[in-house]
Order: structure tokens, then sequence, then C-alpha cells
């Protein structure tokens, strides 16, 4: 079992409300705790989704990348093996 931390946080009574409801759905999550560890992984991974989106995004208007890009993309063009 992993090591575990408690935590006291300020939530609005909505907030908590919504937890203790989703807790409490068949087969969501075991406790309250889950529903919240859920919750932020899912904030975490959204939140990295769209700092990497910035990055790709960053490198499509970058001239260089598309330059390495371009010469990579000619020297597989016409055979599926490495370059000579």
């Amino acid at each position: 079992m992993s090591a575990r931390t408690k935590r006291t946080y300020n939530l609005s009574p909505t907030t908590v409300h919504r937890v203790r409801e989703l807790a409490d759905l068949s087969g969501f999550a075991r406790s309250q705790d889950e529903v919240v560890e859920l919750a932020v992984e899912r904030l975490y991974l959204e939140v990295r989704a769209r700092e990497e989106a910035a990055v790709w995004e960053a490198a499509a208007n970058d001239p260089s990348f598309k330059a390495e890009m371009s010469g990579i993309a000619h020297d597989f063009r016409d055979g599926e093996g490495w370059p000579a």
C-alpha cells in the first residue's frame, strides 16, 4: 500500500457535496479520497497535455524545426529503410 498523507483543504460546500455524491456512485470510486485523487490526476493530465500542445505549436512555427522535419521526411520518402 502506498503512503498516505492527511491533508486539510478549505472547499466550498458545493465541492464537498459533489465529492460525496461521486463517492456514493456505484463503481466510480471507493472513497471520497479516491474521488479527489481521480480528479487531481485528470486535471494534472489535462494541464500536461495543454503544455505539450503548446510546445508542439511552437515547434510548428519554428523555421529550424520545420527544416529539420522536412529533411527527415525527404530522407524517408522513397523507401521504408534507413537512408544510405
